[in-house]
């Protein structure tokens, strides 16, 4: 089974927005109320399942880009943190004039995406949390294998390291039982300076010498979506549940046998919880 990126939604014109220190690379596509996709640790905008970008523009208006430093979005002059990329972000939706959407973020993008909903909650409508942490002392850290791995990829980025790095993105068994699998690559360079810049903010939010977030969850009154693997290493998916728990009324969606590249394992049925959220909850 080999991934591929979908080449309807890169034939969309990218465009440029001045947002800050930074010009965002950025592409606005479908029809219907914005949704704003907040792409993971060091992936472009074009590595979103394509599946999932068609079934969302059908009925949404999807925005897509490049994070700072990613693809072709400019690095800045001003430090990375969590917080300026929730910062990089509302400024991208005021550029576009969008004053509120519903959000997902994956991953790292999911500490934004909260981040996000603290900073400027009015524009966000609903909250889509997948694979995520609220960090700090409450969350529930990497193990030492899974940062060791990661650190490995991020520093070395050699063949090896890309094949441990479907170990702790895939469950074994998904691995074996889908041998000519293969991870979607960027026709984009990464810096290897972002990557490292990246990888280290993430770590930074997995230590426990800081409060986290996990605190502020309970004033998110919004409709929210917690959507974990249930075999996630690389955010361990038990972070999930503290969320869950922690936001009145949100969702808690666990895709069984999935890890924490469950968006290419399990896109159709990814959609589909999309979808019923959307469809259920009722907008801000």
């Amino acid at each position: 089974m080999q991934i591929q990126i979908h080449s309807t939604y890169k034939t969309y014109q990218q465009k440029k927005a001045h947002v800050g220190d930074i010009d965002i690379a950025y592409k606005v596509f479908g029809r219907g109320e914005p949704f704003l996709l907040i792409s993971g640790s060091g992936l472009v905008m074009d590595a979103w399942d394509h599946s999932i970008l068609r079934d969302l523009s059908s009925n949404h208006t999807v925005i897509i880009f490049d994070n700072r430093g990613i693809g072709n979005t400019t690095a800045g002059t001003k430090p990375f943190s969590i917080i300026q990329f929730a910062k990089d972000t509302a400024g991208l939706l005021d550029t576009l004039k969008i004053q509120k959407a519903d959000v997902l973020g994956f991953s790292m993008a999911s500490f934004i995406t909260q981040e996000l909903a603290f900073l400027h909650p009015e524009k966000v409508n609903r909250l889509i949390l997948l694979a995520a942490s609220c960090g700090g002392k409450e969350g529930i850290p990497q193990s030492p294998e899974v940062v060791k791995i990661l650190s490995s990829v991020v520093n070395n980025n050699t063949l090896q390291d890309q094949e441990k790095l479907l170990s702790v993105t895939y469950p074994l068994t998904w691995i074996k039982s889908h041998p000519n699998f293969t991870v979607p690559q960027p026709k984009e360079a990464i810096s290897a300076s972002t990557l490292k810049q990246q990888f280290n903010i993430v770590e930074e939010w997995f230590t426990t010498n800081w409060s986290g977030v996990c605190s502020h969850l309970s004033k998110i009154s919004i409709p929210t979506l917690v959507i974990t693997g249930t075999e996630d290493v690389s955010v361990p998916a038990a972070n999930s549940l503290i969320i869950a728990e922690k936001i009145t009324g949100s969702w808690l969606v666990q895709i069984k046998g999935a890890g924490h590249g469950l968006m290419y394992q399990y896109p159709e049925k990814l959609s589909k919880v999309l979808q019923t959220f959307l469809t259920t909850t009722t907008s801000s």
